[in-house]
């Protein structure tokens, strides 16, 4: 068995295990998206970007799987990945069982509906030349969707009351609204197809935090009235704890800890996320003493990543093979999945370091 074989086991047990009665609404499987870079005069590649590099992990209807990492981690790309505006080097995406991923744009016109995406920059992904109304009524129009423009215009005026923006807004442009009110005009946008799935790429990221609390609660609303789907994609620790029932930990374009967010949160398998842990502020008391793990160095480049495990050059748990042999994505413990050598030999928590470390 390979490891990109044990990875997707480890990952339907463990998701099994947690909703044993739910089918996966989607499964992604040693998903990959390597870019070419391109030089000299006729264009010759010269070498590749690997943004997404391996990652696996299925959604159960309902759910909420948050994906974090620094910037430049991959998740991103993988969540354009998974709705095919990039189309993977490798792997496989099946959605309700259905496998998607070498579908052409034509083909993949009825799945769109089923996957939607709310975009980070709420100003950047609106049309400034159209109305807000024309904005969330345009996917109406391209699939179809009522019979006559009374109605589609009565769609959007619904939508913009479920999301908090008034009807009579409908005729306002884009630059008229506030950064809140544009975001919760892309909500209404992903909604106006009834999606099952909806991947949020760092969604409250460039708003205030008051806007951003009110935001993520119309999203969890959202979820409990339509029993709606999300990928949710931040680097806000508190935020994805907040809204996410699973986490996904990503470091230079692999998945390197998935598990439940009290586990997660509780006690890191992996020593990168534990590093994202202790540099979360705290209000708690015994925050003062708290373990604080520094990391040395920068993120390697995506072009030239490190042999082995992608974290050794910058974990202090590191030891030889981690050098030369990349660590599996596997089951530590009931349900909790980490990319790591230190737990070979059994769950090691709290982190420990090895003999041999480097």
């Amino acid at each position: 068995m390979n490891q990109a074989t044990s990875t997707a086991t480890a990952i339907r047990n463990a998701s099994a295990r947690s909703a044993p009665s739910a089918r996966p609404l989607l499964q992604v499987t040693d998903l990959k998206k390597h870019f070419p870079i391109y030089k000299g005069l006729f264009s010759q590649i010269s070498g590749h970007v690997y943004a997404v590099d391996g990652v696996s992990f299925e959604l159960r209807r309902g759910e909420t799987l948050g994906l974090v990492g620094e910037s430049g981690c991959g998740k991103s790309t993988v969540g354009r990945t998974v709705l095919k505006l990039l189309e993977p080097t490798a792997g496989r995406i099946a959605l309700d069982g259905e496998d998607i991923t070498d579908l052409d744009a034509h083909a993949m016109l009825p799945y769109r509906q089923r996957l939607q995406m709310i975009y980070q920059d709420p100003y950047a992904s609106l049309n400034p030349r159209m109305t807000a109304g024309e904005i969330v009524g345009e996917p109406l129009v391209i699939h179809g969707v009522g019979d006559t423009a009374n109605e589609r215009l009565a769609r959007v005026a619904s939508l913009f009351s479920r999301v908090g923006l008034r009807p009579d807004q409908l005729h306002n442009y884009p630059h008229e609204f506030s950064g809140g009110q544009r975001q919760r005009i892309g909500i209404a946008r992903a909604l106006a197809l009834s999606p099952e799935i909806i991947v949020g790429d760092e969604p409250v990221s460039a708003l205030d935090v008051s806007i951003q609390a009110q935001i993520i609660n119309l999203l969890m609303d959202l979820q409990d009235e339509l029993g709606l789907t999300y990928l949710f994609i931040a680097h806000d620790l508190a935020v994805v704890e907040h809204i996410s029932h699973r986490v996904a930990v990503m470091y230079l374009g692999r998945i390197v800890e998935l598990t439940d967010k009290s586990s997660l949160f509780r006690y890191p398998l992996h020593p990168y996320t534990e590093a994202l842990l202790s540099a979360v502020p705290t209000a708690k008391s015994g925050a003062r003493t708290r373990k604080r793990v520094i990391l040395k160095g920068d993120v390697p480049s995506p072009i030239r990543p490190p042999s082995g495990c992608h974290f050794h050059t910058r974990c202090p748990y590191a030891h030889r093979r981690c050098q030369v042999e990349a660590p599996a994505l596997r089951e530590v413990t009931g349900g909790h999945l980490a990319a790591c050598h230190l737990h070979d030999g059994g769950p090691k928590v709290p982190l420990a370091k090895p003999a041999d470390a480097a």
